[in-house]
């Protein structure tokens, strides 16, 4: 029998991450259509409504009954506004072990939703799920991504050399792919001693309610 996470959404001071609706379509299209989400990410390009709505309706589902991860729309909490996706993937169930991506929308970059969903996640992971690591990856120049993975208490264990293909612009406004190292960090249930400290103090938020 197949493991799956639950049909859960999770809650911060500011943050909603739920299932994906179709309401979320228009923002998520738009969102994953920006430039730094294309440059660093395996998504297609372009990122149509038509992706966008097969995602919402039925792929972000699949993903958690399958038992490969699970896929939550990150929300505002006063305006329900999509701020971006948190997502778990290539979960080993046996070694209760998963890894985890993120995307943010660009108008609400620089406000520490990414960390704070993420945290979030990892917190519920380790404390109701009982997992024992979650593993990031981040290509070598994506430097915001690697905030992130400090932010939250992730140590880095090492290089995965040419092990990703990233985008970059070219000169007559297209796209070209290129091979880059990834960065691989763990966090483990007793990294995050503190962590919800050090986050309030950088005007983050202490721990999510679940349901």
């Amino acid at each position: 029998m197949t493991s799956t996470f639950p049909d859960i959404s999770l809650s911060t001071d500011r943050l909603v991450l739920r299932p994906f609706e179709e309401a979320d379509i228009p923002a998520l299209a738009e969102m994953m259509s920006d430039e730094l989400v294309t440059a660093w990410t395996a998504l297609p390009h372009p990122y149509t409504t038509a992706e966008a709505r097969a995602w919402a309706t039925g792929k972000a589902a699949a993903l958690r009954t399958t038992g490969r991860g699970l896929a939550l729309a990150v929300t505002e909490f006063l305006t329900q506004r999509l701020v971006g996706t948190v997502h778990l993937e290539n979960t080993d169930w046996r070694i209760r072990s998963t890894e985890i991506g993120y995307v943010t929308a660009p108008w609400a970059r620089g406000e520490g939703y990414a960390s704070e969903s993420v945290l979030a996640v990892a917190q519920w992971l380790f404390h109701h799920e009982k997992f024992e690591r979650l593993e990031l990856r981040t290509a070598a120049d994506n430097t915001a991504s690697q905030q992130v993975a400090q932010k939250i208490g992730c140590i880095s264990e090492g290089v995965l050399r040419n092990a990703w293909i990233a985008r970059s612009r070219t000169e007559d406004g297209g796209w070209t792919d290129i091979r880059t190292d990834l960065i691989v960090w763990s966090l483990l249930p007793e990294d995050l001693d503190g962590v919800p400290g050090r986050m309030a103090d950088a005007n983050g938020f202490t721990y999510p309610e679940w349901n």
